[in-house]
Formats: C-alpha cells, sequence, structure tokens
C-alpha cells in the first residue's frame, strides 16, 4: 500500500480532536497531537511485528503516512483510533514481505542436555524483548487479554505464526477490544470476514501456557539477589536450586534450547558459567515485557572492560523460582534499554 490512508471508520467515539485543526496543522502542531499515543502504538507494532527496532521504524513510517493524509481525517473515530489504524495497515505492508520471528523453543523440542549448542543463526529473524511494561492502552470492553499476557513470550511467538491479517484482527479483537465492525471497516473486509479470521486465531492460541503469577516485591527481590548473586560466584548449583524441576534455557540467535534442572545444569558448567568465570560479569536490574529481565557485561580480557552480552529474560512461577531463561544474546538491545555497551 502506498500513498495515504483513507479514513478509517472505527470507534463510537467521536473525536477529541477537531479534524479541521489537524488538517492545517504543522509539523510541530501535528506531533503534539499525537505525542501522547506513540508509546501505545509503539506497543502495537511490537506486537505485529515481534523486533522493538523494528517497531519503531514502523512506528516512524506509520507517523509518515498519518501526517501525509492528516487532510482526510473526518473526525468520525477518535484521533487514537485512526493512528492505529494507519499503523496496521502500514506493519501490514511490511509483514507481506518477510518472515515471522520465532524464539528456539518454537523450532522443534529440547535440546539433549549433553549436547552444546551449535553457531549461531544470524538469518533466522528472532523475536526480541519490548524493554519494560506495555503501555496502559485503555482497553476496550471486548479485549480479552490484559498488557502482561499480550507481550508474554509464549502469546507473541505464536502470533508471530498467523497470517499477517489473522495477527492483526487478533490484536485489535483481543488486546485493544475493538468492536467486529470497526476491525472490518478499519481491514476493508466483512464482519463474517473478522470473526472467521479471529476464530481460526483463536485456536492457533488456544494451547499456549499462561503467563505465571506475580509473586510479591519482597520475594521477587530475594530471589534476583540470589539469581544474580549465583551468576556473580559462577555457583551453578545455587542457580540451579532456583528452577523449576521443568525450567527452560533458550539463548537466541542459537536455536537449540534445554529444558530441565540437569540439562541447564550440564549446560552452564560447560559453556555459560564455568568456575572460572567467577567475578568476570556485571548485572542490571531492568523489566522485559512486563517481566524481570537482568542486563549481563562480560569482562573483555583484550580491552579489559566490561562489555554487553546478553539481556536474560525471567519468567517467574508463583512458588518463587524461576521457570524460563531467555538470554538473547545480542548487544544491540542494549540502547533501548537505556543501557550502556560497556559498565563501569
Amino acid at each position: 500500500m502506498t500513498g495515504p490512508e483513507p479514513t478509517p471508520k472505527v470507534g463510537p467515539m467521536p473525536s477529541e480532536v477537531d479534524p479541521a485543526a489537524l488538517a492545517t496543522s504543522d509539523q510541530v502542531a501535528f506531533t503534539s497531537l499525537v505525542g501522547p499515543h506513540l508509546r501505545a502504538l509503539k506497543a502495537h507494532c511490537y506486537r505485529m511485528c515481534g523486533s522493538w527496532h523494528e517497531a519503531e521504524d514502523r512506528l516512524q513510517d506509520s507517523l509518515v503516512r498519518a501526517w501525509k493524509g492528516r487532510a482526510t481525517y473526518r473526525g468520525s473515530a477518535s484521533l487514537r483510533s485512526w493512528l492505529y489504524a494507519v499503523t496496521t495497515h502500514t506493519c501490514l505492508d511490511q509483514l507481506e514481505k518477510r518472515r515471522e520471528r520465532t524464539l528456539p523453543f518454537a523450532l522443534g523440542p529440547a535440546t539433549d542436555g549433553l549436547l552444546a549448542p551449535g553457531a549461531p543463526d544470524l538469518e533466522l529473524p528472532w523475536l526480541e524483548p519490548m524493554p519494560g511494561e506495555p503501555e496502559d492502552e485503555a482497553l476496550g470492553p471486548e479485549a480479552r487479554l490484559g498488557r502482561k499476557e499480550s507481550v508474554a513470550f509464549a502469546f507473541l511467538t505464536v502470533v508471530q505464526r498467523l497470517p499477517p491479517r489473522q495477527r492483526a484482527v487478533l490484536l485489535l479483537r483481543d488486546v485493544l477490544g475493538w468492536p467486529a465492525s470497526d476491525c472490518a471497516q478499519t481491514l476493508d473486509t466483512s464482519v463474517a470476514s473478522v470473526n472467521s479470521a479471529l476464530q481460526r486465531a483463536r485456536e492457533t492460541v488456544a494451547a499456549m501456557n499462561a503467563p505465571p503469577e506475580r509473586l510479591g516485591t519482597e520475594a521477587e527481590r530475594t530471589l534476583l539477589a540470589r539469581y544474580v548473586r549465583a551468576w556473580e560466584t559462577a555457583r551453578v548449583d545455587d542457580l540451579v536450586s532456583l528452577l523449576v524441576e521443568g525450567a527452560t534455557l533458550a539463548m537466541p540467535p542459537l536455536r537449540e534450547w534445554y529444558q530441565g534442572r540437569a540439562a541447564i545444569a550440564h549446560q552452564l558448567r560447560t559453556m555459560a558459567m564455568p568456575e572460572a568465570s567467577a567475578g568476570t560479569r556485571r548485572f542490571q536490574l531492568t523489566r522485559a515485557n512486563a517481566m524481570h529481565a537482568v542486563a549481563v557485561w562480560r569482562l573483555d580480557a583484550a580491552s579489559g572492560q566490561y562489555a554487553a552480552e546478553a539481556i536474560q529474560v525471567l519468567e517467574l512461577s508463583p512458588d518463587g523460582r524461576v521457570q524460563a531463561i531467555t538470554a538473547f544474546l545480542d548487544p544491540r538491545l542494549f540502547p533501548a534499554f537505556g543501557l550502556p555497551l560497556t559498565a563501569p
């Protein structure tokens, strides 16, 4: 799709923005009007494309398209709904041109615990973490998923495998809570087609695991402190004691992933966490996809600096343990989290 978007007829609420004011706005005024919606729109782009870096590109493309098409806005829907429609179309244009993003556990069964991982797969488009918490998007009455569920890795990985238009329908209906009629008008299709696409999409994601319950603040602090201390001292047994029995470890861009305490312990001892690694890393707690995460820098012997190594995203279980570690071995993610590439 090229050129300005047609006016989307979405949302029962009248516009809070005068269409004439938007149509005649300069770039400063336009930026002021759309500014309050940017974080939520970027989160929508992230759910659509599975990459925080790509989400930024899609958001900028959407803003350019909205700016060029601002004179077509008639105010039949809120500005926010109109911007979501423009952004959805922009993402759909790009999704038709590329492969879906994924994580190792979606590629096949867990690897034998005694086998070392192969070379990183730098050709496969990997799902990326989202810094911090998703924006509170004032979800509509028909929304089925909350903010935390809508950015869980299990959900996003399945969503990325949906055909683009099914993906858009699922996100508009079950995350944003749009009525089927509004989705149909936005996507230039019928309500029956929207309902059919939604049913197929829901069937695909029905088997996903629900995200774990949040622990109490003090329990979380204690668990995270013990987790980081185990890494600092390279005490594999201490770290494994924090895992549930069926815990998983994935390290994209490595394709292999491991399940179970024994398999994870073997990989940590032989690859990531040998005894000699004690004291060679620096750590900082952060947040990703509404979950706890740990940024890791590793000592580079040649430079003497601690260089960005990984963002480890932790999924916690209700009983105060770690049930999944997804370590994104990509230093390029650090700036998106507001983190330096070298640690003091």
